[in-house]
């Protein structure tokens, strides 16, 4: 006999002899309808968590987490208003089900039954998960995160008090509400954990209102590690900033009352607080896992004699509100129906095919009021002197400085963040007085931590702004590059188009910087962007294009709800020359607020049917330092900036090869995993154009004189075309 059957029949015979585990009695707070609901709420839960699993053994149900021995988590949704944001710990069916007796309408048993069948009816995920969510009940969906989702609550919370700052036209939270993000006692050792905590004390200790409710549900184990005991009060009681409440996770009465203290301080206060609730965890982790296996029967056998649902029975047995028979025949009758329910979930249709499962990576459109740029006034106001400039050529880091300045002008929603990016203006000075033309509540200077910067540009996103964050270097993001990976790409695709977070996600990188480098300051590897389903990535190479790109951007994030990377060449950041000193060659005229390059939209110098160079970023500079001398080997040539390399712009780039004999790529970044890869493959399987790579060497960049040892030259860009042609010859 498995654990969950043995703890359903420990339930009915402990019931039905009144053998009751015992505590303290219950405590003010709850009314007896509102203590029956809740018992409720627990019951359905316990149900689902069986049904699931006897699902899983037909057949007809998947991949499931069970909630049993965290059932208080219903006393806690009781507690929060069902318009708080509420980022979930997967044990959390409890929660949700207790939310849904909050919002009129709801079905939550049918729902959450259709999720554990993976029907394409389910109106969460629509078939592509078993999640808790739902848009009603303002729960965005999560997976099996392990405190990936703190950060987004950090930024949810933050959001709060911007918009009441600066309300965003998508305003999605109300203005008194509070964010929640619940965890276990594992996940909290997480690095990420450790990080979204740390950063709410050390906004809420400069007193940035941060209305956020953590709450960790403490069953003492995680998988099969044990946590030590006292482990969670010892590290999280004196957190800086941070309030801490504790309760007994068993007790309904005592964790709404607990739950309620706490929420209550950090609505009023508009301080973050710590809610340490003492769980239990019934049937092992997950599925089939045995806990017999690496735990003593004895420590089994004690964890199930606190049932929650017991402790529930006996509490509301004291107040007057249930008798054991009653809160029996609920139980009873509640898991008949879900078994019924069921039956009926199992027969409801899936996804058929790659196309329905991918619908949803891309997020509906949403309107946006029409603008019409900023006024005279305003921009004169906001740029001053450099209006004048703006008839001159000049590098890239400028004209992005501007675009960014036009574009916080017509659209009040965005909102830039980062490490350094207001009074210092970023490292490259490309943020240069945007904290003194738009405060610093729109140019939000952070602490040094990524995966917190693109936390508060996600949950920002949840509240209707359109974030900037910026990410210092590129090989800076691999700290955080989670927060991307598996949350804001994910989001779309699991909520199935109702939650989105957009963003633009500046990133200074790439290589060929000479006296400042090594591989954190010139990593020259986009892999771990490229695969990531839904995200664009553009990479511009002029200043022009960089403001008319950064500009189409904004539009994806702010009107499609896009997940956007904007790749910044640090090296072209200062650019000036081309071929001489002095030539000015590489410096462009800012183009005007109206101009902007579009999704796809490549970038074709020459028209040359010899050669086609693909390129993109530090490759398109290099390209056209080699166009002369390609020219004077009697090489018609043509050069393809691809601006866009996620999605790849295929049929663009096709197009505009189309009637040359040869096809040079010049990719900067490595030879593994690379964008010259896609490309290679594009024209052997489309256009069978005789084609080669010049590419960089799988090594890491050096400091000094060796910096550019390992990438493509434009030396090396000419002996390539030259082999690649028989030019050489």
């Amino acid at each position: 006999m498995d654990r969950a059957q043995i703890v359903h029949e420990n339930f009915l015979s402990r019931v039905a002899s009144r053998d009751l585990p015992g505590g303290a009695p219950p405590l003010p707070g709850l009314s007896n309808p509102e203590a029956v609901a809740l018992y409720r709420a627990q019951v359905l839960s316990r149900a689902l968590d069986r049904t699931s699993r006897a699902m899983q053994k037909a057949g007809q149900g998947f991949y499931t987490i069970g909630s049993s021995g965290h059932e208080g988590m219903a006393a806690v949704a009781h507690a929060l208003r069902p318009t708080d944001i509420a980022f979930l710990h997967y044990r959390d069916a409890a929660f949700q089900i207790a939310r849904a007796d909050q919002v009129p309408g709801q079905q939550i048993a049918w729902d959450m039954l259709l999720s554990f069948a993976c029907s394409s009816e389910d109106p969460t995920s629509g078939g592509r998960h078993k999640v808790l969510g739902s848009r009603a009940l303002t729960i965005p969906p999560q997976t099996s995160t392990i405190a990936s989702h703190l950060p987004k609550a950090v930024g949810a919370a933050y959001s709060l008090g911007a918009a009441r700052r600066h309300p965003p036209e998508h305003r999605q939270l109300p203005e008194d509400g509070i964010a929640m993000c619940s965890f276990g006692d594992a996940s909290a050792n997480h690095s990420t954990a450790q990080g979204a905590i740390n950063t709410a004390g050390w906004t809420s200790v400069q007193s940035i209102p941060l209305p956020l409710l953590f709450v960790c549900e403490d069953n003492g184990i995680g998988i099969s590690v044990k946590t030590p005991k006292g482990w969670i009060q010892a590290s999280m009681q004196h957190r800086p900033g941070i309030r801490y409440f504790q309760a007994n996770g068993l007790d309904i009465f005592e964790t709404y009352a607990v739950a309620r203290q706490a929420a209550d301080y950090v609505r009023t206060r508009r301080k973050p607080a710590f809610l340490h609730l003492k769980t239990v965890r019934l049937y092992g982790h997950a599925g089939a896992d045995v806990p017999t296996t690496y735990l003593s029967k004895v420590e089994v056998e004690a964890d199930e004699a606190n049932d929650p649902l017991l402790h529930s029975v006996r509490l509301l047995d004291q107040a007057g509100a249930l008798s054991p028979d009653q809160a029996l025949e609920i139980y009873k009758d509640t898991c008949a129906r879900t078994d019924r329910i069921s039956a009926q979930a199992a027969t409801r249709p899936h996804l058929a095919n790659a196309q329905e499962v991918a619908a949803s990576l891309i997020p509906p459109k949403r309107v946006c009021k029409p603008t019409n740029g900023p006024g005279a006034e305003a921009r004169a106001a906001a740029f001053g002197g450099d209006l004048r400039a703006m008839e001159d050529p000049q590098p890239m880091s400028r004209l992005i400085n501007w675009a960014l300045t036009d574009l916080m002008l017509e659209h009040g929603e965005i909102v830039c963040m980062g490490e350094d990016v207001g009074r210092k203006g970023g490292v490259y000075g490309v943020t240069q007085k945007l904290q003194q033309r738009f405060g610093p509540d729109r140019v939000i200077d952070t602490l040094l931590d990524e995966q917190s910067i693109l936390g508060l540009a996600i949950g920002m996103g949840h509240n209707g702004f359109v974030p900037i964050p910026e990410i210092q270097f590129l090989a800076y993001l691999h700290n955080a590059e989670d927060q991307i990976r598996g949350e804001a790409a994910t989001l779309p695709f699991f909520s199935n188009g109702q939650f989105t977070n957009p963003m633009v996600l500046r990133i200074a990188g790439l290589g060929y910087q000479k006296g400042f480098g090594g591989h954190f300051h010139n990593d020259n590897s986009l892999a771990v962007l490229r695969d990531i389903p839904g995200v664009i990535i553009a990479c511009p190479s002029s200043g022009a294009d960089a403001a008319q790109m950064l500009r189409e951007c904004v539009r994806l994030a702010r009107e499609e709800q896009r997940v956007v990377v904007f790749l910044e060449p640090i090296a072209l950041y200062p650019m000036r020359d081309l071929h001489e000193a002095q030539d000015g060659g590489w410096m462009t005229v800012y183009p005007s607020p109206d101009q902007r390059i579009g999704l796809g939209e490549i970038g074709v110098h020459g028209d040359g049917k010899d050669l086609a160079i693909v390129t993109y970023g530090n490759g398109h500079y290099l390209s056209r330092q080699a166009l002369p001398e390609l020219q004077a080997a009697g090489l018609k040539t043509r050069i393809i900036d691809m601006r866009w390399l996620a999605p790849l712009p295929a049929e663009a780039l096709l197009e505009a090869t189309k009637g040359c004999k040869h096809v040079l790529i010049v990719d900067e970044c490595r030879r593994t995993g690379s964008q010259s890869e896609a490309l290679m493959t594009l024209f052997a399987e489309q256009s069978g154009i005789p084609a080669a790579r010049v590419v960089a060497e799988d090594c890491f960049i050096a400091t000094g004189p060796a910096y550019a040892a390992p990438l493509p030259s434009k030396d090396g860009i000419v002996a390539a075309a030259l082999s690649l042609t028989g030019a050489a010859k």
